[in-house]
Formats: structure tokens, sequence, C-alpha cells
């Protein structure tokens, strides 16, 4: 099991200095003293993928083995499917040969990624070509979604007729997402940019689910968050990608619309915390419980079937 999981302090990696920890990711920047004032690699920053896992806005314990190797690896092969779309903000993964030389640690390599440090837009550019989730709960109180209108007669899992562009307002560890309009990302960052990222978004979506689908996965929607590279003023796809944890992925051969859909992802886990084995109520405040045993080993499971249907290779 990774060594970082919930209560664990980030890791102390030579020539890196931990500024940030969020509910899966934790981010370095470069500790110019060891590199003589300049990194080699210019103006960039260390993201860790940890084996942390969350559910219902809670970090949980334990970990799930193995979760951050295949989030980075199966980011690292969906930027490569992605690179005549839009750029994005790797600048290397290769592990640390000798001090100084601003690469990998050791100890997090296959979980991490040297990037450009991005100046992030302040949205979640979210895209759906099914309905469910919150997308669903406000369908059937406004037949839209994000106040975009969606026809009559649409169920749990319905295909849209196209895939539409539902962002949301990024929130703090702990609090929810705001699912908002397009016209209020616009008064946010402006048309222009809007226009941009939605276009993105959409392109992005169209190349994944395509892919997917011939292998068998349903793309039902995903979230990505973009930033600007201030040497180039290019906006560029940052952050992870197409991963089990920022999006659905169903099998297309198990696809029935009108009730919630088996998922490669960390569904195992929430169904255990809302079930009366776990003895948690989810709405009273306290701490979830430590996962068993066997939930920990089945949403591993889910991951690495995700990470080997997609992209035809063991992890």
């Amino acid at each position: 099991m990774s060594a970082q999981t919930q209560g664990d302090a980030p890791l102390e990696l030579s020539g890196w200095r931990h500024v940030y920890s969020g509910k899966v990711r934790d981010l370095y920047e470069p500790d110019l003293s060891h590199y003589g004032g300049v990194h080699p690699l210019g103006d960039v920053v260390l993201v860790v993928a940890s084996d942390r896992v969350s559910a219902y806005d809670a970090v949980l314990s334990p970990g799930i083995p193995d979760k951050g190797t295949v989030l980075t690896q199966l980011s690292l092969w969906w930027f490569e499917q992605l690179t005549d779309i839009v750029g994005n903000h790797v600048v290397s993964t290769e592990a640390s040969a000798m001090p100084g030389d601003g690469l990998v640690p050791d100890a997090v390599a296959g979980r991490a990624m040297v990037c450009r440090r991005l100046e992030m837009f302040p949205v979640e550019c979210v895209v759906r070509g099914y309905l469910t989730g919150s997308g669903l709960v406000e369908y059937r109180q406004s037949r839209s979604v994000c106040e975009v209108p969606l026809p009559e007669g649409l169920v749990d899992g319905s295909r849209l007729p196209e895939p539409i562009f539902t962002p949301a307002t990024k929130a703090e560890v702990g609090e929810h997402d705001e699912n908002v309009s397009f016209e209020v990302v616009a008064s946010t960052i402006g048309l222009e940019d809007a226009t941009r990222l939605r276009d993105l978004t959409l392109a992005v979506y169209a190349r994944a689910e395509s892919i997917a689908r011939e292998r068998g996965i349903i793309l039902a929607d995903t979230k990505l968050e973009f930033g600007v590279d201030p040497a180039t003023g290019e906006i560029i796809l940052g952050d992870e990608v197409l991963t089990p944890d920022s999006s659905r992925f169903w099998a297309a051969d198990r696809w029935v619309p009108g009730q919630a859909q088996p998922s490669f992802d960390k569904q195992p886990i929430r169904d255990w915390l809302v079930s009366a084995e776990s003895g948690w109520d989810k709405d009273a405040g306290t701490p979830p419980p430590a996962l068993s045993d066997e939930v920990v080993e089945a949403t591993r499971d889910r991951y690495l079937d995700a990470y080997r249907r997609l992209t035809g290779a063991e992890l």
C-alpha cells in the first residue's frame, strides 16, 4: 500500500517544498536553494497523486493501493491522445538520476509529474453526454442542466441528444462545486475565454468518448481543468484528465437507462458507506468509518480494470 493515506503528513522530497494538499493530490514548488536559484526546467511545480480516496466530500482511510499511479499513468496516456486538440502542462515524468536535476524524486516516481506552472481558470469544465448525478437532480427540477434545456422523458443514464457543457465553480476541500450557466462563466472570465474553454471541453469529450466506446466503455461525463501558460498566453489542459476520479466510465454492455449504472470508479466505497454494514450516517456530521479490506480491494480492482480496458496495457 502507498505510504500516503489519510492523516499522513506530505512526503519530504529533496529539492521540493510542499505547498498544498487537496483530497488526492499534493503540490510542491522547487526549493530553489537546491538549484542555484533557478530550476533547470523553468517555472514548474511537482504534482503528486496520492492513494487517498474521498467520497461524500470526506477523505477516507485507508487509501487505495496503486490509485495514485493509475491516476497519473492514465492521465499521461490521455494527454497523448489529445495533443492535436490541446496542449498539456506536463514537462517531465522522468525519475531523478542525480541530485539537482529537478526531475521526479524516486519516492514518488510513477505517480508524479513535473508540470508547467499555470494560471488556472476558476471553473470546472464539465461536459455531459449522459444524464446522471447532479445533472439528473437538476433536470428533474427544471428540465435543464446549467440552463441548457433538455427534452422531456429522460431518465437516469439517458444519452443526451448531444453533449452539453455544464460548468461548475471550484469549491474548497470539503465543499460542493456549484453548477453554473455558461453566462456566469463568461461574466467571470470573459466571453472569449469562456467560449474557448467550452469548445475545447467539447472537443476533448468527443475524442475521448469515441476512443472509450471502441473499448466497450461509455464516457458518461468528465471534468477538465484549464489554465494559461504565463510564458506563452496559451490555454492548456492541467491537473488530471479522463480518470475514474474525474469521469464517469460505464461498461457499454451493462448500460440500462432508467437505473444507476455500474461504474469504473469508487462506487464500491459509496455503496458500502451508505449500507447498514458501515453503520455511518453521511448526514450526521460524523467522520466516516475506516474502509474494510474487501471494499479497498474491490475499489482497487475497479481502477486497475479501467486502466487496462482503456489503454490495453497492464499497469
